[in-house]
């Protein structure tokens, strides 16, 4: 603030700035008492009616004439003591010794308080624009200070004594220490004293010698009440009297003295010593003496001469009885027994050698601890019975696929054919003759276009069957003929040709020619991009096609091991790629590794992305049925045993909470996954149905399963060349 003027209209400046403050740093000497207070911030305490003009009229005339004043009569007189002589120093010698500024030698540490707010905390005002009040009332305003962090780093690197720089509390500016404060700082951090001169070892002056002497120390004479008894003490006393007497105050019982010896076999009697310790074992005692131990026990007790014989001859740790029942006839006759001695011996050193300890048993009930599973019958609907067969194959059926609408399936089998099935009326529609066992089949799940993939020997064949709709299968050789080939051919690894021929008139549209036998072809959800596993061990293994602009790519550039099948996230870009060992989720769009997925399984033969996309089961040569939560761990969640041989697919439901997997024991093993919304609740696996129905045929059992896209049914592939719905 401006001295004088405090108002709203008046403008808010700070309180000095840093060159006023290195003006009065370097030049303290030569300040007068008016220009100090100039600099510092003090303010007149006088009326408010004096104006700015006014006040600079005030320093520019009268500040300078005084401090001119001062400091040259000052300076005057020093030029002219030190340039006289002896012969002329009688005037300066009467004039006594040269005037110097009264204020040099002035340590006041209330000259130096630059606002009047006075000692308080300053944390009052830390949310307020300012800073405290002047002595006429009026705001003191704070310094403008809207420093960021970068100008606080620029500052920083640009400042050579921006670490000797600290902000005053009390004035809100900042303030450069000088050597002497810094120096100060560091021996107050090393556990120093603060005064450099200080000495804390100085020699100690032994007030007290150690000869005595005649004199007393004091030779104050002794008080008059040292000699007098006390009247206070005495009052004291005999009011103890009094209530000692009356009966109030009694004297102490004396302790009873105890024993110092105790029960050995006190543990039966709650009151004893023993019986307070709860963790004390007692010992067990001897067996009371039975009829065999009578001088005239019964006949029944008595051994036979074969008995005395067999209990002669076996070792004495196996013996029932440690001695032969014999009989007298009056107590008088019964003989010192031989090893009594012995026994007492053996019986004291059972006593303390033989450790004893106490065992804490939880009586835990069996059924607590397995978690309680809701009942099968309150899980449903799930498929529980076999419906129909398909019968029409003559060799193991490998693969099958549903139609999006659910009213169609394809089978490929090893017999050389593709057969179209209807889902209702177990009819086969339509067979497709190929040269060489079918190893997958995937029906486009796109449901605008009628397309099947089959994966052949070395080539994928893209089949238009013809069924259902003829809109539906016309618009898709439309969109198949659309394709305009690049004017540049750019090298692919595949090679892709057009059916013609027979092959057309037998619905094969297109196809793409691998140069290594394929493993499985699947699609992606939108229904343009599919890809394909190639039995071979190089970077080529894994192939992304595009089936409008007829493009093919290797996503990958080296190997990670023997792939064993393929998926596409059914949501994200995500692409699932499943090693013997490990399942890899790589993103499509950042081109690069998510996660990796620790199977524990030593083989794995098939998995399956839960619709939501956030779980996935895996399926193992060695019966094992891992559940991962994506989004929990990359180990399993959640490992299944229900299977006794190999596991050779596994399948979600795309609606339901079911999932399901085929096995080469024969059966096919359904189970309730219900994934639940909210993120802090694991999902719940509860098996609800074994299906049978298939024959082992060659150590093969079922080699493939599939839900039905909208009804609970489960379609189940085997080697015994059926196809069953199970219902």
């Amino acid at each position: 603030m401006k001295p004088g003027g405090g108002g709203e209209g008046s403008s808010q400046q700070p309180l000095f700035s840093a060159g006023a403050l290195e003006e009065q740093d370097g030049a303290s000497d030569d300040l007068t008492d008016s220009e100090e207070s100039i600099f510092s911030g003090l303010e007149d305490s006088g009326s408010d009616s004096v104006t700015e003009e006014e006040e600079e009229d005030d320093y520019d005339s009268g500040a300078e004439e005084k401090s001119e004043g001062m400091l040259g009569a000052g300076r005057t007189a020093e030029k002219e003591f030190q340039s006289c002589g002896k012969k002329e120093g009688t005037a300066a010698d009467q004039q006594g010794p040269p005037l110097g500024n009264e204020y040099d030698e002035d340590s006041s540490d209330e000259e130096d308080i630059r606002n009047t707010v006075g000692n308080i905390p300053m944390e009052w005002y830390q949310d307020f624009p300012h800073i405290g009040y002047n002595l006429d009332g009026k705001k003191i305003f704070k310094p403008i200070r809207n420093k960021d962090e970068l100008d606080k780093f620029l500052e920083k690197m640009e400042n050579p004594d921006y670490w000797r720089t600290v902000q005053d509390k009390m004035t809100g500016v900042d303030v450069k220490l000088t050597d002497e404060q810094v120096e100060l700082v560091n021996r107050l951090q090393k556990g120093q004293f603060g005064d450099v001169n200080f000495n804390p070892y100085e020699p100690a002056v032994d007030f007290f010698s150690s000869q005595v002497m005649i004199h007393p120390v004091t030779n104050r004479p002794a008080d008059k009440r040292s000699f007098i008894p006390s009247l206070i003490e005495k009052e004291k006393v005999s009011r103890l009297v009094h209530a000692i007497k009356m009966g109030w105050i009694k004297p102490r019982k004396p302790k009873e003295e105890t024993p110092s010896f105790y029960d050995l076999w006190a543990q039966e009697d709650p009151t004893s010593i023993l019986g307070r310790h709860k963790m004390h074992v007692p010992a067990p005692k001897l067996p009371l003496p039975g009829h065999e131990q009578s001088y005239n026990p019964p006949p029944e007790y008595l051994p036979t001469e074969e008995e005395k014989l067999a209990w002669e001859q076996q070792e004495p740790p196996e013996r029932k009885l440690n001695f032969l029942p014999q009989r007298y006839d009056c107590l008088r006759r019964v003989p010192a027994y031989p090893r009594f001695i012995h026994e007492r011996f053996e019986r004291c050193l059972d006593l303390y050698l033989c450790p004893r300890q106490r065992k804490m048993r939880v009586n835990v009930d069996p059924e607590d601890l397995i978690p309680r599973l809701p009942k099968p019958q309150d899980l449903q609907p799930f498929p529980t019975v076999q419906s129909l067969v398909y019968r029409g194959h003559t060799g193991p059926v490998r693969c099958l696929s549903v139609s999006p609408s659910g009213q169609w399936l394809v089978s490929g089998s090893d017999d050389g054919a593709v057969k179209f099935w209807e889902v209702c009326t177990g009819r086969c529609l339509k067979t497709l003759p190929v040269q060489g066992v079918v190893k997958s089949v995937a029906w486009n799940p796109s449901p605008t276009l009628c397309l099947v993939a089959v994966a052949v020997e070395q080539s994928v064949l893209l089949v238009n069957p013809g069924l259902g709709d003829k809109l539906l299968c016309g618009a898709t050789d439309q969109l198949l003929d659309a394709f305009v080939p690049p004017e540049e051919q750019r090298p692919q690894p595949v090679t892709w040709e057009e059916a013609a021929g027979e092959e057309h008139s037998q619905g094969v549209r297109l196809l793409v020619r691998h140069e290594k036998p394929l493993k499985q072809v699947t699609w992606h959800r939108k229904g343009d991009y599919f890809a394909s596993v190639v039995l071979d061990n190089s970077h080529l293994q894994v192939l992304i096609h595009q089936a409008s602009k007829r493009w093919s790519q290797a996503p990958f550039r080296k190997s990670k091991g023997q792939v064993q099948q393929v998926l596409f996230h059914p949501l994200r870009p995500f692409f699932f790629v499943a090693t013997q060992r490990f399942v890899r989720v790589y993103n499509l769009l950042k081109q690069e590794l998510t996660k990796k997925l620790l199977t524990n399984c030593k083989w794995v033969s098939s998995m399956a992305v839960h619709p939501g996309g956030d779980n996935l089961i895996c399926g193992s040569y060695d019966s094992k049925l891992a559940w991962f939560d994506l989004d929990l761990s990359t180990k399993p969640y959640r490992v299944l045993r229900h299977h006794k041989a190999a596991l050779r697919a596994v399948a979600f439901h795309p609606h339901y909470p079911l999932f399901a997997s085929g096995s080469d024991d024969g059966s096919v093993i359904v189970c309730h996954g219900m994934v639940y919304n909210d993120l802090l609740q694991n999902p719940l696996i509860v098996p609800v149905k074994v299906l049978k129905g298939h024959a082992r045929t060659h150590n093969l059992g079922v080699l493939d399963v599939a839900f039905h896209p909208s009804q609970p049914w489960l379609f189940s592939a085997g080697a015994d060349a059926t196809i069953r719905l199970f219902t």
